[in-house]
């Protein structure tokens, strides 16, 4: 597969790092000759230093034979003009990363569709969707929906309060319980277990299950005392502020800090419309603004200004209030890791975020919902076994599955079903992939 990608900045560099490793064809444009070198030195990737927006450019990349152009540039208009001139130019497939919410909403695109731009990433509301994921479970680090919520993967964080832990896991999840532990982040270390590991404290347990049996997961892990959310406040007032205040469940309140007057008026008019989101001149990281502005009385804090470094802190801060639930959002991978070590709650992380949904549109499998987990080094997809496709053919224990592969359930006519070794997969079974360190490319021969 021939990919174009226009932009070396943060998705598009994450981006082609990620493809390298698919062994795909990957030519990278950019007009800053330093950010093609950074890469260039490091990956097996193609650079072209030239603007994104000339159709000379285009035409040297060789987008007239390129099976997906991706525009991920700093402009928004270029991103949607080069996505246009690579479409008729012959790219197959185009997508464009884009700033303002109306270019992401679903009534204008078959607008953009007509213009050659067949998808859009908008990474604010990606941004946003996973906070309040994050903030609807104060005691669980990440919620993963599959199939519309017929099956849920959760990542806890286990304390000593556990009643699960140091026992085999053959003897705390076997066949008749409802729930799978499908991967075990202990420190740097990622586990894919087997019936003889034990779950230990301070381990990130990933748990596959059925929403309706949530309840019980909760009851396991110790988190029964963990409130729940209702009021919320944000530090920073940026574009995923606002997304994350438009979607705001209706039983929680929100409080954003910004320091910007002009945005905090600009902000009181984009939502105007909701009387539970109040915007408050200030500094986040000034504890006695905090305290006047009720810390005491918050369930969850999220920090999503633009600088990394000043959501962890002021997350840590928040902490030593007694905010038990807290989100951070960090851009620099190299400061995610930190940020789990320090037990901030929470990571956002966009560009992965966005890259996951990209990711998709390269994949020959019927594939949706894909899932990069950063702090687990793992990709979690949604895949549709096709008529005789491998899959298909044996019981899971009998199929070979690569090493460090799992498959931890399936839905089938609209049913969440939990996969142990005797599960015969069916044709049109929705499977749930976790895969650690390994193709996910090579896993998807599987179901073709």
């Amino acid at each position: 597969m021939k990919i174009v990608i226009a932009g070396a900045r943060a998705i598009g560099t994450y981006l082609a790092k990620l493809l390298s490793r698919n062994n795909e064809e990957i030519i990278l444009i950019d007009d800053d000759e330093d950010s093609l070198d950074n890469i260039s030195t490091n990956f097996d990737v193609l650079t072209l230093h030239a603007h994104p927006g000339s159709i000379s450019a285009l035409r040297q990349a060789g987008v007239q034979e390129c099976d997906l152009y991706i525009a991920v540039t700093l402009d928004q208009h270029v991103n949607l003009e080069s996505c246009a001139i690579a479409k008729a130019l012959g790219a197959k497939q185009t997508v464009a990363k884009v700033e303002d919410y109306e270019f992401a909403d679903p009534e204008n695109h078959d607008t953009l569709q007509a213009s050659g731009v067949d998808s859009v990433i908008y990474p604010e509301l990606l941004g946003a969707k996973d906070i309040i994921n994050g903030l609807k479970m104060s005691w669980v680090r990440l919620r993963w929906d599959v199939h519309n919520g017929a099956l849920v993967m959760l990542g806890i964080k286990l304390r000593e309060t556990a009643e699960i832990l140091n026992k085999p896991l053959k003897d705390i999840c076997g066949p008749e319980e409802p729930y799978l532990i499908v991967a075990i982040k202990r420190g740097n270390e990622t586990i894919i277990p087997n019936g003889n590991d034990e779950l230990q404290a301070n381990d990130l347990a990933y748990f596959m299950t059925k929403r309706n049996y949530i309840p019980l997961i909760r009851k396991l892990v110790g988190k029964e005392g963990y409130a729940d959310v209702k009021n919320v406040m944000v530090m920073g007032g940026g574009k995923t502020a606002v997304r994350t205040a438009s979607t705001l469940p209706d039983y929680m309140n929100m409080k954003i800090i910004e320091k910007d007057p002009a945005r905090c008026e600009l902000l009181n008019e984009l939502l105007l419309d909701t009387d539970r989101v109040l915007v408050i001149n200030g500094d986040g990281r000034d504890v006695s603004l905090l305290i006047e502005e009720g810390i005491k009385n918050t369930q969850a804090f999220v920090a999503i200004t633009g600088n990394a470094e000043t959501n962890i802190l002021a997350c840590l801060t928040a902490k030593r209030m007694g905010v038990r639930k807290t989100v951070a959002m960090v851009e620099n991978l190299d400061y995610a890791a930190m940020a789990e070590s320090l037990d901030i709650g929470t990571i956002i992380n966009k560009k992965a975020i966005a890259a996951s949904h990209i990711y998709e549109m390269l994949m020959d499998a019927d594939v949706s919902n894909v899932r990069f987990l950063m702090n687990a080094n793992a990709d979690v997809a949604e895949f549709v076994a096709q008529p005789g496709s491998k899959v298909t053919r044996k019981k899971v224990f009998e199929l070979g599955i690569p090493y460090g592969m799992t498959i931890g359930g399936i839905v089938r006519d609209g049913e969440g079903i939990l996969v142990r070794g005797g599960t015969q997969i069916q044709a049109g079974d929705n499977v749930v992939v976790f895969c650690h360190n390994a193709d996910m490319k090579r896993i998807e021969k599987f179901f073709l």
